[in-house]
């Protein structure tokens, strides 16, 4: 079946990308040769600003499976979302002239559409309404996460860092959080490099599991089984401490990482040392502990990063933590 039109045109705002705004795209990609994307809003949104906003598109919509999808730059001076749709209307038709586009049509779900597509000599696609609003979403992301990709949820996804010294009960506490709150959690990647090696780890080794502990985050925000929190078994911080304790150095590239963990975790956790030592083979000893806790907790302090220390069995610090996350 040959395309019903020439270049297709989306405007939106996608904050966020959601089901119904997939389901226009790919109605565009079907009908047209090629189809042009462009979201804009004035005032931009703080929390997922248009680079962003574009970045979930290009992950849903990757080029190489669809290369005929163009995803517009931003333009200057956008008007005000308050403005007069004619206001708008002349806005995209001048800034399409200059970037040399002429859409033969507009799809859209929106009154707006007829308007636009008569600013610019096009046909007006219409479409359904899809039952679901950017305004809704943003209110409530986590109710309403079954309308996102996976990749554009992963955004609304808070990280939880679970810090401590070695047999602190971090793994355990990270597992119990995943199961109160029914979402994921990240293990303690730098353990799997450290059996990998025999213990025997550099400082290049240090990074290697700094980036390896971001990739799992990552993968796990994204699977589609974290909701609304991820609980993150140690950071980038602690990892630095490591690489200072068993190597006496610390790559540049690692206290960069190190550094961002602050603005990284909503939320940080320091397990206290008050559960008897566990000696696996791997671990150095009770007073080695005491040293990595007084550590940790030192470079929270000095980056001013907010924590809160729980103690006490298992069940008492979920409970700490539930209440904690709960009062903000």
């Amino acid at each position: 079946m040959l395309p019903r039109f020439e270049h297709g045109l989306i405007v939106g705002k996608f904050a966020p990308l959601h089901a119904g705004h997939e389901a226009l795209i790919r109605t565009a990609l079907a009908e047209c040769e090629r189809v042009s994307v462009w979201c804009y809003a004035r005032p931009d949104f703080p929390g997922m600003p248009s680079p962003q906003r574009r970045g979930w598109l290009r992950q849903v919509f990757p080029a190489h499976l669809f290369p005929q999808l163009a995803l517009l730059p931003d333009a200057p001076n956008p008007p005000l979302d308050s403005a007069a749709s004619s206001v708008h209307f002349a806005y995209v038709r001048r800034v399409l002239e200059g970037w040399n586009l002429r859409p033969d049509a507009v799809f859209s779900g929106e009154d707006y559409g007829d308007g636009l597509a008569a600013a610019l000599n096009a046909v007006h696609r219409r479409m359904e309404r899809s039952g679901i609003s950017g305004t809704a979403l943003r209110a409530d992301p986590h109710g309403r996460r079954h309308f996102m990709n996976p990749l554009v949820y992963a955004h609304f996804v808070q990280r939880v860092a679970i810090l401590g010294a070695e047999s602190s009960g971090k793994s355990t506490l990270a597992r119990a959080l995943a199961e109160r709150f029914g979402t994921a959690f990240v293990r303690e990647y730098g353990r799997d490099v450290y059996e990998r090696e025999n213990g025997q780890l550099s400082p290049d080794h240090f990074l290697e599991i700094a980036h390896g502990q971001r990739a799992l985050e990552r993968e796990a925000a994204r699977c589609g089984n974290a909701e609304r929190y991820l609980f993150c078994d140690t950071d980038a911080a602690t990892t630095l401490m490591w690489s200072y304790l068993l190597t006496g150095a610390a790559l540049p590239e690692l206290h960069a990482l190190a550094d961002v963990c602050q603005g990284r975790y909503a939320h940080t956790f320091v397990c206290g040392a008050d559960i008897p030592f566990e000696q696996d083979g791997w671990r150095s000893n009770k007073a080695v502990r005491e040293v990595q806790q007084a550590h940790i907790l030192q470079d929270l302090n000095t980056r001013g990063r907010r924590y809160t220390v729980v103690s006490g069995s298992v069940a008492q610090r979920t409970a700490q933590v539930v209440a904690a996350l709960n009062a903000g």
